[in-house]
């Protein structure tokens, strides 16, 4: 079994930064690609960003420019960076792992195609 623990959540105004963190433990998984999804308040949970093992990432549109997922894969560790961080970007950020990042996806609320998911960490962004 694999564990996903993510941590660097928090409070923070509009206009500010945090960088969640997600660290892989477990069984030995050859994941092939890795990203965030999130769950804001009153919204279908939405894949934010992946990064496969090559290194190309795909954002979903309200975060490019802002966001940046990068990994570590020595420490097997994801992560992501968020600048100029808006209200509409606050809700629980599930780090996820799979073999492959074009099978993820989410489609009238309901998430596909994940293997693993974190327990999530929590952004909240005040105007």
């Amino acid at each position: 079994q694999v564990q996903l623990q993510e941590s660097g959540g928090g409070s923070v105004q509009a206009g500010g930064s945090l960088r969640l963190s997600c660290v892989v433990s477990g069984k030995n998984y050859r994941r092939k690609c890795m990203g965030w999804f999130r769950q804001s308040p009153g919204k279908e949970r939405e894949k934010v960003a992946d990064i496969d093992a090559d290194g190309s990432v795909t954002y979903t549109d309200s975060v490019k420019g802002r966001f940046t997922i990068s990994q570590d894969n020595a420490k097997n560790s994801l992560y992501l960076q968020m600048n100029s961080l808006k209200p509409e970007d606050t809700g629980t950020y599930y780090c996820v792992a799979d073999i492959d990042c074009s099978g993820m996806f989410c489609y009238l609320g309901e998430c596909y195609g994940v293997d693993f998911w974190g327990k999530g960490t929590q952004v909240t962004v005040s105007s």
